[in-house]
């Protein structure tokens, strides 16, 4: 499969060197769950995204929601008012607390389910809806993982993903302390020719996100350097660098920090089951 093939080649090249990785201080992997459930919090207080539209459409009132890689719940916590159960898969446990704490706060019923996708995807039975939100780019092996999410949905997939990877603003940064050229794709249109060649019929919509919080927003400043520090596999001395090469990058929005790119071109995916 030549698009699925271009997809897990392009994420290869994401991959950081050994000698870097061994030199690191700490893990470069793992996500802040604070900012997640941050995220989660306020979803249901939100203007309905272009996500939570075409997920309501194919949702029956008081049916059964799956998000995968649910962090806080910011995907399908929007669907809380509709939603009679919405269960949320993740591999980490306090990201898993979190969306539980959320949930629990919106007056939803729900389930949480440790794992990984499609890896465990027995351990969850089918919904109405299926959504997963800014997880394809952790799916080096794309045609599994989607195949997966619709051999769980009885009526609609609802895919979010960023038009470019998630860590492409960061390819200066990269240049910068370790002189390695990091890769330009792959692309949301490079996960939507997956999915075609796959043979689901994806519709598509955009939509641009400006001045909010791409990460659930940071409380202190050098949390979020420190975000991009891990990232980077550099010590703690270092953050003056990095805090000058971000530049406006690094910015306080409210009460809250943010870090990277003002503005975001986010791409919803759905496809009906079938």
């Amino acid at each position: 499969m030549i698009a699925a093939d271009r997809w897990r080649s392009e994420l290869a090249g994401w991959a950081i060197p050994d000698e870097i990785v061994n030199a690191a201080p700490e893990s470069p992997w793992g996500l802040p769950s604070e900012c997640f459930r941050r995220r989660g919090a306020v979803a249901a207080d939100h203007e309905p995204t272009p996500t939570t539209r075409r997920a309501l459409e194919a949702l029956p009132e008081g049916g059964t929601v799956l998000d995968v890689g649910v962090g806080g719940g910011a995907t399908s916590l929007s669907l809380s008012a509709h939603a009679g159960l919405i269960v949320g898969l993740d591999a980490q446990q306090d990201m898993l607390q979190g969306f539980l704490a959320n949930a629990e706060l919106a007056g939803v019923q729900a389930r949480a389910v440790a794992g990984a996708w499609p890896d465990d995807a027995a351990d969850v039975e089918q919904v109405d809806v299926v959504v997963s939100g800014h997880v394809v780019y952790n799916a080096a092996e794309l045609e599994p993982f989607a195949r997966a999410l619709d051999e769980h949905a009885l009526r609609r997939v609802v895919v979010e993903l960023t038009r470019e990877h998630p860590l492409a603003w960061m390819r200066d940064l990269w240049l910068e302390f370790h002189a390695l050229e990091r890769p330009t794709g792959p692309t949301a249109d490079d996960a939507e020719a997956v999915l075609r060649e796959l043979g689901f019929h994806v519709e598509r919509e955009e939509r641009v996100v400006s001045e909010q919080h791409g990460s659930g927003g940071y409380a202190r400043r050098e949390d979020a350097i420190h975000t991009v520090r891990k990232r980077l596999c550099l010590p703690a001395e270092r953050d003056p660098e990095i805090s000058e090469r971000l530049g406006d990058r690094l910015r306080q929005i409210d009460d809250l920090w943010d870090v990277g790119p003002a503005v975001r071109v986010v791409v919803t995916l759905w496809w009906d089951r079938g």
